[in-house]
């Protein structure tokens, strides 16, 4: 670990007085057995890598296995978990909230550090949309780490959901099919923190061909990818001195590979929604350098029903409305149309400024933010987040 890093972002962190006491994230080597949580005390660099090669040699159609492949992938080039949704609180104050956790191999071997050299880098951002004021908070981390399971500064188990920078973690317990999630972040210069649980209440949704998802012409660029949409959330924000409990509906991105990008792809435009009856509907489109679309897919799965995949001709991302950050001057698309097999879909932010600026983590600027989807007529079906990367500058991933 870099230690002048690690202090800058884990001090900076500390939490108010007035906050709670929030004691420091198990490691994965001190998680109890038996929990659903990751780890064998003891367990070594020697014994994730063999683990991990035995499931991950290669981004290739494969059945996924849970839980493992809840867990990270340290073979692979980049992962994430990417925890978005909205939130309610007592007064009815809506609110947009994203947690994500980046795992990035660096390539760094044994030879070139022995048991320090740092394997791997993890990142997190976190953020929160106040649609009632118009403004968003939003905070990073970022640390080395060397794959050993019992790091105290920051560490991902390979074995189920357990990734972790300082006292930010996401986790997961329970069977397969009712996982629960745990959630926590305090940022005081951002100003908030949260405890939040997220409870499954569908089985996870797996994307493309049975989790295998294509993202180019090329079959290297593709993915192992899955959802958990619908999850149940609730739990506690502080904002200041305020604490607030909430309630509200989150969906979940799990998602690894070795070659996201096409050469001559720039970024993406994606977007995860929760329906108000039940349905999940994802739909993404990789772009050119010139704003065409090189690849897209998507899948849509009604409440109760199967899953239905939609093919890279299929979707089509119509963009409308358009605003401008004075930040970066990137100029994003903040309403859509959104073709799909499923139907004609309308994607509208529910408040512009939601871009993050993530250059001291991922070295990316990106809009990632709350939205309400409607109908061909306008009338609202859900909600969700609209993800848009690449506008600010080209994206290179890894």
């Amino acid at each position: 670990m870099n230690h002048m890093l690690s202090r800058r972002f884990f001090l900076a962190a500390a939490l108010p007085a007035a906050w709670p006491a929030l004691p420091r994230a198990a490691t994965p080597a001190e998680a109890p057995r038996g929990a659903g949580l990751p780890g064998t005390p003891g367990e070594g660099r020697t014994g994730a890598a063999a683990l991990d090669a035995a499931v991950d040699s290669r981004i290739a159609p494969r059945p996924l296995s849970f839980p493992r492949d809840f867990g990270a992938h340290l073979g692979t080039r980049t992962e994430w978990w990417y925890a978005t949704g909205a939130l309610r609180t007592g007064d009815g104050e809506t609110l947009g909230f994203q947690l994500t956790f980046f795992r990035s191999r660096t390539g760094i071997g044994a030879q070139d550090g022995g048991r320090f050299a740092p394997r791997q880098l993890l990142s997190a951002h976190a953020a929160l949309s106040e649609i009632r004021a118009g403004k968003q908070r939003h905070a990073q981390r970022l640390a080395r780490w060397n794959e050993a399971p019992d790091a105290p500064l920051a560490a991902a188990s390979v074995r189920d959901t357990h990734v972790f920078i300082g006292d930010w973690f996401f986790r997961r317990e329970g069977a397969v099919e009712a996982s629960r999630y745990h959630a926590r972040l305090a940022d005081r210069d951002a100003g908030f923190a949260y405890e939040l649980t997220l409870a499954a209440t569908q089985p996870p949704l797996l994307q493309g061909e049975a989790g295998f998802s294509r993202k180019g012409p090329d079959v290297e660029q593709a993915s192992h990818y899955y959802s958990d949409p619908q999850l149940a959330v609730s739990g506690t924000l502080w904002r200041g001195q305020r604490r607030e409990e909430v309630q509200g509906r989150a969906w979940l991105d799990h998602e690894w590979s070795d070659a996201y990008l096409h050469p001559q792809g720039a970024g993406w435009d994606w977007i995860g929604m929760n329906l108000d009856d039940g349905s999940a509907l994802m739909a993404f489109r990789i772009r050119h350098r010139d704003g065409s679309t090189l690849w897209a897919g998507g899948a849509f799965r009604p409440a109760g029903g199967a899953a239905r995949d939609f093919g890279p001709r299929k979707v089509v991302f119509r963009p409308g409305r358009t605003w401008q950050s004075p930040g970066s001057q990137a100029r994003y698309p903040v309403e859509w149309t959104v073709d799909t097999p499923a139907g004609r879909f309308q994607v509208v932010a529910l408040l512009d400024a939601q871009e993050l600026d993530a250059r001291s983590s991922t070295a990316a600027i990106y809009w990632e933010g709350l939205c309400e989807l409607r109908d061909a007529a306008g009338r609202r079906v859900g909600g969700g987040y609209l993800e848009m990367t690449g506008y600010a500058s080209p994206l290179r991933l890894g």
